[in-house]
């Protein structure tokens, strides 16, 4: 069986995933991103609240957004970090109110969707990085995005084209046997 999920295109896409902190000016175009959106969206979602939303930030979307950075920060010049990528997807996590979903649970289906899509955007061949930071959860940031009472920015995926001859950002191999243990016989 183990054999079998090892050699699975979703296995190795998942193994294979890796942050691109230079990428091209080239980004897929919207119908693409909505393709992609359509099946991240897919992610485990108790009660199907899809407390999430996505927001798309090209051109000039990300000169704004480095203003309201520069406001957060206290700085007198736009932030150039939003020029990094040609797409921007800021990820918002969009609070339901509901008695059976936690606040943390409804978190963690919008992360689940920025991290389902990172992989999608990787698998078809784009390069992306999420980045998150202090600025997120300003005031001048949320009011850029137009954020509403219930939502909190998480940050953002920065997407664009795999550079020639590039390579990913490194990461260290996961030693599963840290991470996974068992429940303690006596508590």
């Amino acid at each position: 069986m183990i054999d079998a999920l090892t050699d699975h295109p979703a296995f190795a896409a998942a193994r294979a995933r890796r942050s691109w902190s230079k990428v091209t000016d080239e980004a897929p175009d919207r119908d693409e991103l909505l393709a992609l959106i359509a099946a991240a969206g897919r992610v485990a979602d108790h009660s199907a609240l899809r407390p999430w939303r996505l927001i798309e930030l090209r051109g000039a979307d990300r000169t704004r957004l480095g203003a309201a950075i520069a406001k957060a920060e206290g700085d007198s010049k736009p932030s150039t970090k939003p020029m990094r990528a040609p797409l921007l997807i800021a990820v918002v996590a969009s609070y339901r109110k509901t008695d059976k979903v936690p606040r943390w649970e409804q978190e963690a289906v919008a992360s689940g969707v920025a991290h389902m899509l990172s992989l999608l955007l990787d698998e078809a061949g784009w390069g992306v990085f999420w980045r998150t930071g202090s600025s997120t959860r300003s005031k001048a940031v949320a009011k850029a995005h137009g954020l509403g009472k219930n939502e909190e920015l998480l940050g953002w995926l920065y997407v664009g084209g795999k550079p020639a001859g590039a390579r990913a950002g490194r990461r260290k191999p996961v030693d599963a046997k840290k991470f996974l243990t068992r429940m303690p016989k006596k508590a």
